[in-house]
C-alpha cells in the first residue's frame, strides 16, 4: 500500500509528469522505496482514477503529449490518514541473509566474492548518503521541522548502511578465520 502514498507525497513536494516522477524514484525516493517505470504509471492511473490526483489542465492536446500531475484534496486526506496510521515494523527480508543461510545447508560454494561485493556496494551507498547530508543538511541549515524530518530519513539511510557495512566486515573476518572448525558461541539464552 506505500507506494500510491511515496507517489501523493512526491506529487505534493512538486507536481510532476510520471516521467519526472520515475526520474526522482530513481535518483532520492527510490533510496527507501523503489518502483518501476510501470509500477510508477499504473499507479498513477489507480490514484487519478480514485480522484487522489488529477492531470493539471494542458494547452497541448492530450494525446502522446506528457501529463503533470497534482494531489486533490481527496489525495491529501488518505495521505494525512496513512501518516498517522499505526503501522507494525517489518521484517528484515533480505536475499544476501537467505542466500547464506542456504550455503550453510548445502554445504555451499564461498560467498566471500559476493560478501565483498555487497560490501563494495553498501561502501559507495554510505558515502553518497554522507555526501547528500552534507550538502544539503550542513549544520544550521535544519530550521524548519520539514527540513528536520527530511534529515532524519537520510540519517535513517546513513545508519542502515552503517550497520550493512560494519556487519558484512565482520561476516568476511569471522569466515576467513583460519581456523577450519565450525566456531561455537554462546546461545542467546547463555547455554
Amino acid at each position: 500500500m506505500s507506494l500510491p502514498h511515496a507517489i501523493l507525497t512526491a506529487l505534493l513536494e512538486k507536481p510532476s509528469s510520471g516521467l519526472e516522477l520515475t526520474r526522482r524514484f530513481d535518483r532520492s525516493i527510490g533510496y527507501f522505496w523503489s518502483a518501476t517505470h510501470q509500477q510508477i504509471y499504473r499507479e498513477l492511473g489507480k490514484l487519478e482514477q480514485a480522484g487522489h490526483i488529477r492531470a493539471l489542465p494542458s494547452d497541448q492536446p492530450a494525446r502522446g503529449q506528457k501529463k503533470d500531475y497534482e494531489v486533490l484534496p481527496a489525495g491529501l486526506q488518505e495521505l494525512t490518514a496513512w501518516v498517522t496510521r499505526p503501522e507494525d515494523p517489518r521484517q528484515i527480508r533480505d536475499p544476501l541473509l537467505l542466500r547464506l543461510r542456504a550455503a550453510a545447508v548445502v554445504g555451499g560454494p564461498d560467498m566471500e566474492a559476493e560478501l565483498v561485493r555487497h560490501l563494495e556496494l553498501h561502501r559507495a551507498q554510505l558515502e553518497d548518503y554522507l555526501a547528500f547530508e552534507q550538502r544539503d543538511f550542513p549544520p544550521g541549515r535544519r530550521i524548519t521541522r520539514q527540513d528536520r524530518l527530511r534529515h532524519v530519513v537520510l540519517r535513517g539511510g546513513i545508519e542502515l548502511e552503517t550497520f550493512w557495512t560494519k556487519w558484512l566486515t565482520d561476516t568476511l573476518a569471522e569466515l576467513r578465520d583460519p581456523e577450519d572448525g565450525p566456531t561455537r558461541h554462546a546461545a542467546p539464552d547463555g547455554s
